[in-house]
């Protein structure tokens, strides 16, 4: 008998009687990270790694019973042993590790396995059976180096200041947004932020990570010079009457989907970078065979090629649906 089992709720351990991300309100809730198609509002309690606290705070308010433990510290729920483990996606991401009767399951939640100073780096859980994400899960898929990207990120900006454009680079402005401002140089000019980034980037501060100086939008003086400036928003922020303030601008979407030429039409911006939270296709891979799996539960994104793939190399391998597919936050 398996560990977890799909339901209407998400995934349920019976014998700890706990959901992992669930998409309804339960009674009790680990959550791997807070990003909005891996937390819902409601639930009676809620547990998750120690650094991602604040970010869980911020989503679900003040009244939520949250509970943090740090990483690798063991929790007992009805005699059944979790434990939380980086993931390498955001601050506080975790995989979650429950353990019953001799038998390992892993959730890994949205992760990857390229390095960010933003967050705690990814660690490869051995288990029995690994539920592992697919958002990227296409041999096309294979990530430039990070290096590489932000170079090309700040020669733009460069670019837009002798041009006399202001730079708009849109990112999710949870965790990606983070991630841009700890790769941007802020010799090139000021850094500003919109809103959301900020509150974000406020609760990133706080917990310790290292960011380079920014200013609220809301805050920039009337005479500043926007031409000299990058300003970190989401997406939707683009097509909003909020980037009109900025006159004659540039604008970046940052997304591992900006791998594929035709995304950056679509989402008509003047340059995409490719640069993603998740695992790309030689990451998806090495994890599995990293955990040392007897069965893999493929779930959130290209799940049915991730499964295929793994059938054909004989691992017993089957896709678990969700209500949410692909990089819904950076989409």
């Amino acid at each position: 008998m398996s560990l977890l089992r799909p339901t209407d709720r998400g995934l349920y351990c019976e014998a700890g009687d706990f959901y992992v991300d669930p998409w309804a309100a339960v009674d009790r809730a680990i959550v791997t990270h807070g990003h909005s198609d891996h937390t819902t509002w409601g639930c009676s309690r809620y547990l998750t790694a120690a650094p991602g606290i604040g970010v869980l705070r911020e989503r679900l308010g003040a009244a939520a019973v949250i509970e943090g433990v740090a990483y690798g510290a063991p929790v007992s729920l009805h005699g059944v042993r979790v434990s939380l483990h980086p993931a390498g996606h955001i601050l506080g991401s975790a995989q979650v590790r429950i353990e019953y009767q001799g038998q390992v399951c892993v959730v890994s939640g949205d992760y990857k396995t390229d390095p960010d100073p933003t967050c705690a780096p990814f660690e490869p859980v051995h288990c029995h059976t690994f539920v592992t994400e697919s958002t990227f899960g296409l041999p096309i898929y294979r990530w430039p180096a990070q290096a590489q990207v932000f170079d090309d990120v700040n020669a733009w900006w460069r670019a837009n200041q002798h041009a006399g454009k202001a730079s708009l680079l849109l990112g999710y402005g949870l965790g990606k947004a983070q991630r841009l401002l700890a790769g941007l140089d802020p010799s090139i000019g000021p850094i500003f932020t919109h809103g959301t980034v900020e509150k974000f980037t406020a609760t990133y501060r706080m917990a310790g990570v290292m960011l380079p100086p920014t200013c609220y939008v809301g805050a920039a003086a009337s005479d500043t010079d926007w031409t000299r400036a990058v300003i970190v928003a989401p997406p939707a922020a683009d097509a909003s009457v909020w980037a009109r303030r900025f006159g004659p601008r540039s604008t970046a979407f940052v997304s591992g989907w900006m791998l594929v030429r035709g995304a950056r039409r679509r989402r008509a911006v003047d340059r995409g970078f490719p640069l993603s939270d998740h695992v790309d296709w030689p990451g998806l891979l090495a994890t599995i065979d990293a955990t040392g799996a007897e069965q893999v539960w493929v779930t959130h994104g290209y799940s049915g090629v991730v499964e295929r793939w793994l059938q054909d190399r004989g691992i017993d391998a089957r896709t678990v649906a969700t209500r949410f597919e692909g990089e819904l936050d950076d989409a």
